[in-house]
């Protein structure tokens, strides 16, 4: 009998101790995107509970988010519009900053990238503390765009934070739980 598909990626996911920083379990998925099969797994358990519903376009916040994002968008025959850091986008930027894990950040994206009542899917592949995805929400929800789920590729369910993303009924989606 095959591997269970989740189970088949978990086993591409390497833990690296104390990286960025002493008491961080970094959860490094290179290994998953070095493997075709794995690779197009997880792109697909990523998309699949959003096929058929109408996605206009994929957001993806930087970088890791771009990986996984451009695929799932391919795979959704959806857009793409990246969520970057600050000063790497040319035109006038709408902006949200959020706290990570080990750190705070900002995100920006273009103010005209997404027209009102176009419809979403927010991509990253990580769910830590849920700052990334609260930003990427805020966003969302200041340019009037339909967020019709959240979706990413591993979810540090101890760190809680899903509880932190004011999702109000948004589903979100998570491959691979530790």
């Amino acid at each position: 009998m095959d591997e269970n598909p989740v189970t088949s990626l978990s086993r591409l996911i390497l833990d690296v101790p104390d990286f960025p920083k002493p008491g961080i379990v970094f959860k490094d998925f290179t290994p998953l995107l070095a493997s075709p099969r794995g690779l197009a797994l997880g792109v697909e358990l990523m998309a699949n509970p959003f096929r058929g519903i109408g996605v206009d376009l994929v957001v993806g916040a930087e970088s890791r988010g771009f990986i996984f994002g451009t695929a799932i968008a391919q795979a959704l025959s959806a857009g793409f519009i990246p969520v970057r850091k600050p000063g790497k986008l040319p035109r006038e930027v709408l902006s949200a900053d959020y706290s990570l894990e080990y750190g705070k950040d900002r995100l920006e994206l273009h103010t005209d990238a997404i027209r009102p009542g176009q419809r979403v899917l927010i991509v990253d592949d990580l769910l830590a503390t849920g700052g990334t995805l609260a930003a990427c929400l805020d966003l969302m929800r200041r340019l009037q765009a339909t967020v019709v789920g959240m979706s990413v590729l591993i979810e540090l369910t101890a760190l809680r934070g899903r509880a932190a993303v004011p999702a109000g009924g948004v589903p979100i989606h998570s491959v691979v739980r530790y």
